[in-house]
C-alpha cells in the first residue's frame, strides 16, 4: 500500500499559509512571554521528482502526510533509495502594512515508503524554523530545479507577497 500516493496527498494539502494573527504576548510580559509564537509560519514540502510543492501544517509536530508512518534516521545512507523531499519553512512578516515572505529555510528529507525508513535531521529542521522565524533566507543547499518549484509556488500562492519580498529571496531562488 503506497502511503504517499497522491490520493493520500491531495487529502492532507492545505492551500493556505497561515499569516499573522493574534500574539498572545503582546508586551504584557506575563503567561507565555518569552514563548516562539508559530503563527507566522508555514511548512511547504517541494517534491521534485513529482514536479510539486504543497502546505502540509502537520510538519509543525512532525505528523505530515509524508512523514507518518515513517522512522526517520539520522544517517542518510541507510535510507539509499529514498525519495527526496524538502521541508521548506516560510515565515511572514508585515513591512509597510503588507505582508511578504520574510524567512524561508529548507531542510532536506529522503523517504523509501517500501522499508518505511527516511533521513531528516531534527537539529536542522528545528534550527532551520528558527532561522526562518527569524528573516534568513537558507535555500543554498536546495538544487535547482526545488528551487525552482519554490518560487514558482510562492509566487502563484501570492503574487503580491512575492513582489513585495526581499530581493535577497529572489536571487536565491531564481538565480542558477
Amino acid at each position: 500500500m503506497d502511503l504517499l500516493n497522491s490520493d493520500n496527498l491531495k487529502k492532507k494539502k492545505g492551500s493556505g499559509f497561515t499569516i499573522l494573527s493574534g500574539d498572545s504576548t503582546d508586551g504584557h510580559g506575563g503567561y507565555g512571554a518569552g514563548v516562539m509564537n508559530l503563527d507566522n509560519i508555514s511548512p511547504v514540502f517541494v517534491c521534485p521528482d513529482d514536479d510539486e510543492a504543497f502546505v502540509d501544517m502537520g510538519a509543525l509536530h512532525a505528523r505530515s502526510a509524508v512523514e507518518k508512518r515513517i522512522k526517520f534516521l539520522p544517517d542518510k545512507e541507510k535510507v539509499p533509495n529514498g525519495k527526496l523531499y524538502w521541508l521548506v519553512w516560510v515565515a511572514i512578516q508585515y513591512k509597510e502594512s503588507k505582508p511578504y515572505y520574510a524567512g524561508v529555510a529548507a531542510c532536506e528529507m529522503t523517504v523509501d515508503i517500501e522499508i518505511r525508513r527516511g533521513y531528516k535531521s531534527m537539529p536542522e529542521h528545528v534550527n532551520h524554523m528558527d532561522r526562518a522565524l527569524k528573516g534568513k533566507i537558507i535555500v543554498s543547499q536546495m538544487d535547482q530545479k526545488s528551487k525552482q518549484i519554490l518560487a514558482r509556488f510562492l509566487k502563484e500562492h501570492n503574487e503580491q507577497m512575492w513582489e513585495h519580498s526581499d530581493k535577497e529571496l529572489h536571487e536565491s531562488l531564481l538565480s542558477e
